[in-house]
C-alpha cells in the first residue's frame, strides 16, 4: 500500500498524575527528518523517540510536540526536610557561642539551602513509560492517515495513467493517416509549384521523413513506463523515488513524441501527456 508522507495526528490521555497530549505532523521530504519538542523533564525521552520513529517511517519530515499538565496533587504543598533543618539549627547555634552576632537569622536566604523545601516527587519513571505508550498511539494513527491519504493518491495516479495510455493509442492509431495525409501535402506541393513529380523522388522523401517521425519507439517506452508505474503503484511500500525517476522518463519520452510531430493532433496529444505526466510528479512528491 502506498503511503502518503503529509498526515496529523493528535493523541491525548489523562491520567491520576497528570495529562500527556501528543501532536505529531508530517509533511513531504526527501529524507527522514525529525524534530521534537517536549518540556525539559522528558528531554531524556528523546533518543528512544526517534529510534522509534525511525522503524515506523521510511521518508517525510516528522515534528513531533509534547505537552505536559501536571495534577494538582501532583503539585503538592512544599515540605520541610526536618532532618536538614535540625542539622542547620544545630550548626548555627554552635556557631553563635563563638562569634558576638546579634543579627537574627535571614529565614528567607536560609530556604534557599539546597534540599531544605521539597515537593512531593512524582514517579516520573511511569510517566515517561506512559508518555512512550501515548506516542506510539500517535504514530500508529499518523500511519493510518498517511495510508487513507496514499490510497488516494494512488487512485489519482492511475487515473492519471489511463488518461495517458488513451494519448498512447490515439499517436498510436493516427499515424498511419498521418503520412498519407504528408504524403498527400507533398503531391499538392508539387501540383500548385506546376513542377513535374518525380514517384522516385516522392518515395525517396517519404521514407526520410517516416524515419525522421517514426514514434513507435517512442510509444513503446510510454507503454513500458506505464505499466510499470501501474505495478510500483500496486505494490505498494515505499516507492516515491522510484515513481519520481519514471516521471522523468515518462516526461523524456513525450518530449521526444513533441519534437517529432508534424501534425498539430500529435502534438495536442503530447501536450496532453505532459500535464498528465507533471499532475502524477505533483502528488508523486508526497509519496514515502
Amino acid at each position: 500500500m502506498i503511503h502518503s508522507m503529509t498526515a496529523f495526528s493528535r493523541q491525548q490521555k489523562a491520567f491520576p498524575w497528570g495529562t500527556i497530549v501528543w501532536e505529531v505532523r508530517s509533511v513531504n521530504q526527501r529524507f527522514l527528518e525529525t524534530y521534537f519538542r517536549q518540556p525539559e523533564a522528558f528531554r531524556e525521552l528523546e533518543p528512544k523517540l526517534r529510534e522509534f520513529v525511525r522503524g515506523k517511517l521510511k521518508r517525510g519530515k516528522v515534528e513531533s510536540t509534547l505537552r505536559f499538565e501536571a495534577a494538582e496533587s501532583l503539585e503538592g504543598d512544599v515540605a520541610v526536610n526536618q532532618a536538614l533543618a535540625k542539622q542547620l539549627s544545630e550548626a548555627l547555634n554552635t556557631l553563635s557561642e563563638h562569634f558576638d552576632n546579634t543579627q537574627p537569622i535571614d529565614l528567607v536566604a536560609l530556604m534557599r539551602w539546597p534540599g531544605l523545601l521539597a515537593t512531593p516527587e512524582a514517579d516520573f519513571a511511569e510517566i515517561h513509560k506512559a508518555a512512550l505508550d501515548l506516542y506510539s498511539d500517535a504514530i500508529k494513527d499518523l500511519i493510518s492517515v498517511r495510508k487513507r491519504e496514499g490510497e488516494q493518491l494512488k487512485n489519482i495516479i492511475l487515473e492519471r495513467v489511463a488518461g495517458l495510455l488513451e494519448q498512447v493509442e490515439f499517436v498510436r492509431q493516427r499515424m498511419p493517416d498521418i503520412m498519407k495525409w504528408q504524403r498527400q501535402r507533398i503531391k499538392d506541393r508539387f501540383e500548385e509549384a506546376n513542377v513535374e513529380m518525380d514517384n522516385d523522388r516522392v518515395e525517396q522523401e517519404m521514407v526520410l521523413l517516416a524515419q525522421r517521425v517514426d514514434v513507435a519507439e517512442e510509444l513503446d517506452r510510454l507503454d513500458t513506463h506505464l505499466t510499470e508505474v501501474k505495478r510500483v503503484a500496486s505494490e505498494g511500500g515505499s516507492v516515491g523515488r522510484r515513481l519520481d525517476f519514471l516521471m522523468q522518463e515518462l516526461n523524456r519520452e513525450a518530449n521526444t513524441l513533441s519534437s517529432k510531430s508534424i501534425n498539430a493532433e500529435i502534438t495536442a496529444a503530447s501536450v496532453e501527456m505532459k500535464v498528465l505526466i507533471e499532475q502524477m510528479r505533483e502528488q508523486i512528491q508526497n509519496i514515502e
